[in-house]
C-alpha cells in the first residue's frame, strides 16, 4: 500500500511542470528494512510501482563506515559499486538514484526531492541562504554547494546529526544550493502541507514572476538563422542527426535585449542546467545584413568551441530569441524547456540578491561526473537509427487519404513529419494522433494553400523554427477534375494548373531556400524535393487533359528544378504513382474518380462504377492498384540514392514502362 501511495505522489509532482524539470526530481519510500527509491532514467510523473528500486538499508547505512579513495572519480566509482551491490536481487536490471545515500538518511516514511524553478530563485540566489535563514529560522537545513554523491550525503549526515543534536527531532526540509529541495514526512498530506509552507514562504520574497507571453519577433530572420545554427552545431558535435527548436517570449526578449541582460542566463544554476543545456548559453549580436549575421553565427560557435572543448546547445540571437540543440526532436525540446527554466530561475533570483551560479569547479565537476553522464544518455538517448531518421520534412496534402499515409510511412522510418493541409482542423487532429503513436512533437500541422505564395511561406517558416530546418519536401497536395473539352470550365482548367502546377513552383521555391542555407554551411547535405505527380504524367488521359497537362508540366518543373538546384546538393525528382484504386481519390462514393469517370462516359460500355474499376484493373500488369507503401518505398529510394536527380519515377505496376 505504501509503495502505491509513494507511486501517487511521485505522479502528482511529477505531472506540475513547477516542481519537475524535465523528468527529473526523485522520490522514495522506505521501511526499516529497505529503501524503494525512483530508478535512474524514469519519470516521476509516470512512474509505476516498477519503476522502484528496492535497496537494503543496513547496507547503505553501513557505507558510512568505510574508507573511499580521495580521488574523486575512483571514490565515486567505488561508492557508486556499493550502492549498487545494495540493490536486492530482484532489481539488478536497475540502476538507483543517484541520491540514494541521501533518502536512506532522512528518517521518514516518504521523501519527495524537486528542482522547482520558484524555489531555485532562492537557492540559486547571491542572498539566498541569508534569506533562508530569514524565512525559515531553523527548521531548515541548508547545504552550501558541495560535490554531489558521497560529499553530499556525508555532509548531510554531519548537519542532521547535528540539526537533530540541537533540536532534538530529525530534519524533514532540506535545502541545497544550487540544486533543489527534500521534503520528508509520514503521509501524503504532511508531504503536501510542508511543501506549501515553504513555498508560501518562499513567494513572500518574490520580486516579479516570469513573464512568457507572446511577443512579435522577426519571424523570418529566425527561419533563415535556424537552418545556418542547425548545420553548424552538427558539424561541431559531429552528429549523424540535428535538430533545433527556436523559441522567444517576453521574458526570453527581456534577457536577449543586450549581453549585459543575458547575463543571468549565461552560466549554470543547476546539475540538470549541465546535463541537458551544457554549462554555457551562447551570446550572439544581432546584424541587419544576413551574410554578416551568418558570420558572426559561425565566428561565436568556433570560438566556444575552441575555449570549453565542446559545442554550444543554446545559441541566442540578440532582439530574436534562443536556438535550443539536440541530435533529435525530443532532445532539442528537453534542452530548450530546461533553459527557460534558467530563465524563470534568472527572475526569481532577482528577489534573493541576483543570480548565483553553480562555482567553476563545480561545472567542471558535474562536466565530467560518471553518474550525469549515464543520466543524459539515458534521458536523451533517441532511437534506432532509421531509414529517414530525424529527417525533416513537409508532405503538403497530408491531412487525409494518399498524403496522410505518406507521412505516416515516412514517420514509421523515423522522419519528423510537418502535416500540411488546407484543412487545418484535420491536419491538427491527425498531427496529435500521431504523435501520440510515434513521439511527442514528431509532427505539427500547418495550413497550407499550396497556391498562395504567402501561406507556403508560412508553412515552409514554420517548419523551420520547430525543427531547425528542411530535408525533405514532398509535394503530393494535387487536384483532378475529370471532363472532355465540352464539359471543362475555364474555372476548373485554371484551379487544376494552379493546385498541381503553379503550386508546386511555389513550393519548390520556398523549400530550396531554406535547403540553400544549410548547404552554405555544410556542402555535402544532401536534400531532396519530390513530387509525387502520376502516370498521367507519363501518357496523355482521355477527358482528363486538365489533370494530365499540370502533371505534365510538373515533370518539365522537376527536370528543370533539378538542373537549378544541382549545385547545391538539392535532388528534385518526381514520382508517378498508377492509379491508387482504394484511396479516397478514387473510391468516394460521391466525388471519387471512379464515379466521375462513370458519369463522363470515360470507359465505354460501363453500366456501373464496379465496371469502370474493373476496366482499370486489367489495365496493370501486376492486376491491382497502386498502394501507399508502393510510393513511400519510392521516396525512400529517393532519399537514399546520391546519384539521380531530375527523374520521373513510375510506380505503376507495370502499366507505364519507361524506354
Amino acid at each position: 500500500m505504501s509503495l502505491e501511495k509513494i507511486v501517487a505522489i511521485s505522479n502528482k509532482y511529477g505531472a506540475n511542470p513547477e516542481f519537475v524539470l524535465a523528468g527529473g526530481g526523485n522520490t522514495s519510500y522506505k521501511d526499516s528494512k529497505y529503501l524503494y527509491i525512483k530508478g535512474s532514467g524514469t519519470t516521476l510523473a509516470t512512474i509505476t510501482e516498477c519503476g522502484f528500486v528496492k535497496m537494503n538499508r543496513k547496507k547503505l547505512a553501513a557505507m558510512f563506515t568505510k574508507e573511499y579513495s580521495s580521488d574523486a572519480a575512483e571514490r565515486e566509482a567505488q561508492v557508486l559499486e556499493d550502492m549498487m551491490d545494495a540493490r536486492e536481487k530482484t532489481e539488478l536490471s536497475k540502476r538507483p538514484s543517484v541520491e540514494t545515500l541521501l533518502h536512506n538518511l532522512i528518517n521518514y516514511k516518504y521523501i519527495v526531492h524537486t528542482h522547482p524553478s520558484m524555489l531555485n530563485g532562492m537557492t540559486c540566489g547571491a542572498k539566498g541562504k541569508e534569506i533562508a535563514k530569514e524565512l525559515f529560522g531553523d527548521d531548515v537545513i541548508w547545504i552550501d554547494i558541495i560535490e554531489p554523491g558521497y560529499v553530499l550525503a556525508a555532509k548531510l549526515k554531519e548537519e542532521m546529526d547535528a540539526y537533530k543534536a540541537s533540536t532534538g527531532k530529525d530534519a524533514d526540509i532540506i535545502l541545497l544550493q544550487n540544486h533543489g529541495v527534500f521534503i520528508a514526512a509520514n503521509s501524503e498530506r504532511e508531504i503536501n502541507k510542508k511543501t506549501k509552507y515553504v513555498f508560501d514562504k518562499i513567494e513572500s520574497k518574490i520580486t516579479r514572476k516570469p513573464d512568457f507571453k507572446a511577443v512579435e519577433f522577426n519571424k523570418e530572420k529566425a527561419a533563415l538563422v535556424a537552418p545556418a545554427i542547425r548545420m553548424l552545431l552538427k558539424k561541431a558535435n559531429d552528429a549523424a542527426s540535428s535538430i533545433v527548436t527556436f523559441c522567444t517570449n517576453k521574458e526570453v526578449m527581456n534577457f536577449v535585449k543586450d549581453e549585459k541582460s543575458f547575463y543571468p542566463v549565461s552560466s549554470a544554476y543547476s546539475p540538470d542546467h549541465i546535463v541537458y543545456c551544457k554549462p554555457y548559453a551562447l551570446y550572439i549580436a544581432a546584424d541587419d545584413d544576413m551574410e554578416k549575421q551568418y558570420a558572426l553565427i559561425k565566428e561565436g560557435i568556433e570560438a566556444y568551441v575552441a575555449k570549453n572543448g565542446f559545442a554550444p546547445k543554446i545559441v541566442a540571437i540578440q532582439n530574436l530569441g534562443f536556438f535550443a540543440w539536440g541530435t533529435n526532436k525530443k532532445n532539442a525540446d528537453i534542452c530548450a524547456e530546461v533553459f527557460l527554466d534558467a530563465c524563470k530561475i534568472g527572475v526569481y533570483s532577482e528577489g534573493f540578491g541576483g543570480p548565483l551560479f553553480m562555482t567553476q569547479y563545480m561545472i567542471d565537476f558535474i562536466c565530467n561526473w560518471e553518474v550525469e553522464s549515464y543520466r543524459s544518455k539515458v534521458s536523451l538517448a533517441g532511437g534506432a537509427a532509421l531509414r529517414l531518421n530525424e529527417k525533416i520534412a513537409i508532405v503538403t496534402g497530408s491531412a487525409q487519404g494518399f498524403g496522410q499515409g505518406i507521412a505516416d510511412e515516412m514517420l514509421k522510418q523515423g522522419a519528423n513529419v510537418v502535416i500540411a493541409d488546407l484543412n487545418y482542423d484535420l491536419a491538427k487532429a491527425n498531427s496529435d494522433n500521431m504523435n501520440e503513436k510515434y513521439g511527442k512533437n514528431k509532427t505539427i500541422a500547418c495550413r497550407a494553400d499550396v497556391g498562395n505564395e504567402e501561406a507556403v511561406t508560412e508553412m515552409v517558416y514554420s517548419t523551420v523554427l520547430a525543427y531547425g530546418g528542411l530535408d525533405i519536401f514532398v509535394n503530393n497536395a494535387g487536384i483532378a477534375i475529370a471532363g472532355s473539352l465540352e464539359e471543362m470550365t475555364v474555372p476548373k482548367f485554371e484551379l487544376v494548373t494552379k493546385i498541381n502546377y503553379t503550386a508546386y513552383y511555389l513550393c519548390a521555391k520556398l523549400a530550396s531556400r531554406i535547403m540553400k542555407i544549410q548547404n552554405k554551411f555544410a556542402p555535402d547535405y544532401p536534400m531532396d524535393i519530390i513530387q509525387i505527380n502520376s502516370k498521367s504524367g507519363l501518357a496523355g488521359s482521355n477527358k482528363n487533359f486538365a489533370y494530365a497537362g499540370s502533371k505534365f508540366g510538373g515533370i518539365g518543373l522537376t527536370q528543370s528544378f533539378a538542373l537549378e538546384l544541382v549545385p547545391y546538393n538539392i535532388k528534385v525528382n518526381a514520382i508517378c504513382p498508377g492509379n491508387l484504386l482504394n484511396g479516397p481519390l478514387w473510391s468516394d462514393p460521391e466525388k471519387g474518380l471512379f464515379v466521375q469517370y462513370f458519369k463522363a462516359g470515360k470507359v465505354p460500355g460501363a453500366k456501373s462504377v464496379a465496371d469502370v474499376r474493373e476496366f482499370y484493373e486489367s489495365k496493370v500488369p501486376m492486376h491491382r492498384g497502386c498502394e501507399i507503401i508502393d510510393v513511400a518505398r519510392a521516396i525512400f529510394y529517393i532519399v537514399e540514392q546520391e546519384y539521380e536527380t531530375g527523374q520521373a519515377i513510375p510506380v505503376t505496376g507495370g502499366q507505364n514502362m519507361l524506354n
